[in-house]
Parts: C-alpha cells; sequence; structure tokens
C-alpha cells in the first residue's frame, strides 16, 4: 500500500464521515453503535467493504422518506447488524473457530 492509497483512504473516510454526520441525530446515534458494534464483531474488512457506506445510503434514504432510524432497522440493533453480515467472514467466528482447533483434552501428567 503506497502513500496515494493512504492518502485516498483518508479522503475516502472523510467523506462517509461528512455524510454521517449530515443525517438526522437519531440516525447518527444508531450508525456509531452499528459501527463499534461492526469493529467488534463484524466482518473481517468492514472499512474495505460496501457495508458502512451501504449503511449511511440507507439511512439517508429512511431519513428523506420521514421514517424513524428505528422504522427502519427495529428495537434491536445488534439483531440488524447479525443480518447485514451473517454470510460474512467475522472477527468472532475467527476467534470461534481458532478456539475450536485448540485441544479439548489437558496434556497427560508429567512423568515422576
Amino acid at each position: 500500500m503506497g502513500i496515494q492509497d493512504v492518502i485516498e483512504g483518508k479522503k475516502q473516510w472523510r467523506a462517509h464521515v461528512a455524510r454521517v454526520k449530515a443525517l438526522p441525530p437519531d440516525y447518527q446515534i444508531v450508525y456509531k453503535e452499528m459501527q463499534k458494534y461492526l469493529f467488534k464483531v463484524g466482518p473481517v474488512e468492514p472499512s474495505g467493504g460496501p457495508l458502512l457506506p451501504g449503511i449511511v445510503d440507507f439511512f439517508e434514504e429512511g431519513a428523506a422518506a420521514g421514517k424513524g432510524v428505528l422504522e427502519l432497522i427495529g428495537p434491536d440493533v445488534a439483531a440488524f447488524c447479525d443480518g447485514l453480515i451473517q454470510d460474512s467472514p467475522t472477527y468472532a467466528a475467527a476467534y470461534q473457530d481458532a478456539l475450536g482447533r485448540r485441544s479439548v483434552t489437558p496434556d497427560p501428567p508429567a512423568a515422576r
């Protein structure tokens, strides 16, 4: 990754953040909670894909239609996020796989 890639990535991120800040306050709050959740358990490459910009697109359409954010996603933000990433490789799944690969049998006792 060259310096130009880093600069372009920052420009894209700043434009994304500006779009989020233009949303109504309740949408911004829910978006930030979704972002936190997705960065913790979500897709392995959240910023490299269309997920976050797609959420902003969806929210912009909902706000333009005069709908409240919870009308769009429902009362459970985490469940909505889980639905978005159900077919994507996630950090949580990678962690669970790593735990599953560990031996579940104890080490043999040391010889005396």
